[in-house]
């Protein structure tokens, strides 16, 4: 399957200026098949290491500092010869803190020994950013990946030039039916691919609930987490959050009398590791909106939306009948595809109740306001009065309707929402 990384990791490898590279991401995202798969088309060779409960790798990177020596141990354990700028080193399951700092000097001494490491911790590695190293996140499978895999790289081109365009899509009608088999089916690439070979629903939600145990037993084995009950708590409340009319992050859902304290180390652990996202509410809008957050106030995402689909116990009937049910689905998807373009996540609520769902401010300092709408146009109203009190002059409305543009107001189809990811303004 062509994915978005293999772009960035062809600009990494000819880099003159290249590190050693951290992968990160949550886990059955593709990561190790992309990089394997990139290793193999691009090096003369590929020497693969899963560090993972591997005392050898763990001993000579404690206590081996010379990049030199380092390489010529790798050599030995691997059984192959390291070439300069032609052999991919790929150092799998990094939960190391003392390989990563070893790992640094390559980045200063010796930049022609091309390494990755992929990991699906990144709360604790947060610390070596900014240092002899480059990060990279990686994620599950977006619609235009999705497309891709389905052959229907045409289709993906269109609606990228109808958006930059501004024009309709000739194919909207098949645009969205396949946005709607995207969301049942999620963007995990396992899925994708049973999905494409035409393998049974049944068989197709035992690979997501695979996937959910694999998520669940990385929560109780995490070594950062101090309340491992908890944090299964939250993940498996997400779907009842997303349920109610208002998304906001309720406690008492996950018991009764339960505190926000008691659950701040669960939800940050899920939400450093994009095992969900948040996005806080706002009363206010100046820049940075950081400064106007509401820490106590929040909404709480999942990272796939297909995973999130069997979590919710719909069937495909339900799911094309029901706005409402299509609405959790629309919704979870924006703010996963925001997150993961590095968005910081916003939702604005006056005193007034109204209620942008999305806001978001890009590199140039741009505030963006973006509204999911609804078949009534419940929330047309709020999206003008946040316009026209904070002087906002483009703001995005995402519906099942074709692209259309009514004054500064952009109404996109919500399958092109990962249109916004490349928005250069």
């Amino acid at each position: 399957m062509e994915r978005k990384i293999t772009t960035y990791l062809q600009k990494w490898k000819n880099d003159l200026v290249r590190k050693p590279l951290l992968v990160y991401g949550p886990k059955q995202v593709g990561k190790t098949f992309a990089i394997l798969e990139f290793g193999e088309k691009e090096y003369k060779n590929v020497v693969y290491f899963n560090t993972d409960n591997n005392k050898e790798l763990a001993d000579l990177f404690t206590k081996e500092k010379s990049p030199e020596r380092i390489i010529l141990s790798l050599s030995l354990l691997s059984g192959e010869t390291i070439l300069k700028d032609d052999t991919l080193i790929v150092l799998d399951n990094v939960d190391n803190l003392e390989l990563v700092k070893t790992i640094k000097l390559f980045g200063s001494y010796l930049s022609k020994y091309h390494i990755i490491m992929i990991t699906s911790h990144r709360d604790n590695l947060n610390k070596y950013k900014g240092e002899e190293l480059q990060f990279k996140f990686m994620t599950n499978m977006d619609y235009e990946e999705y497309l891709w895999s389905r052959g229907e790289n045409e289709l993906a081109n269109l609606i990228r030039e109808s958006f930059n365009k501004r024009k309709t899509c000739p194919f909207h009608r098949l645009a969205l039916d396949l946005f709607s088999e995207y969301l049942m089916t999620g963007g995990m690439p396992e899925v994708v691919a049973a999905n494409i070979s035409g393998l049974s629903a049944y068989k197709i939600d035992a690979i997501k609930q695979k996937i959910k145990d694999i998520y669940i037993k990385e929560l109780t084995e995490s070594t950062n987490l101090i309340d491992i009950e908890r944090s299964i708590a939250v993940f498996n409340s997400l779907p009842y959050q997303l349920k109610k009319d208002n998304r906001k992050f309720q406690y008492g859902l996950l018991g009764f009398g339960r505190r926000k304290k008691e659950y701040d180390n669960a939800i940050s652990y899920l939400v450093n590791n994009q095992i969900a996202y948040r996005s806080y509410k706002i009363t206010d809008v100046k820049s940075p909106l950081s400064s106007c957050r509401q820490p106590d106030s929040f909404k709480l995402y999942m990272n796939d939306e297909g995973i999130l689909y069997s979590m919710l116990h719909l069937s495909q009937k339900e799911f094309m009948a029901n706005e409402k049910v299509r609405q959790i689905l629309y919704e979870n998807h924006i703010a996963k595809t925001l997150a993961e373009a590095n968005y910081a996540l916003y939702y604005y609520q006056s005193e007034g109740k109204a209620e942008v769902d999305f806001v978001i401010q890009n590199r140039m300092g741009k505030i963006i306001p973006i509204e999911l709408a609804t078949i009534s146009n419940s929330k047309a109203k709020s999206l003008s009065v946040f316009m026209k009190k904070y002087t906002v002059l483009e703001a995005y409305r995402i519906t099942e309707n074709n692209f259309s543009t009514k004054k500064e107001v952009r109404y996109l189809p919500v399958y092109a929402v990962f249109c916004l990811n490349d928005l250069k303004i």
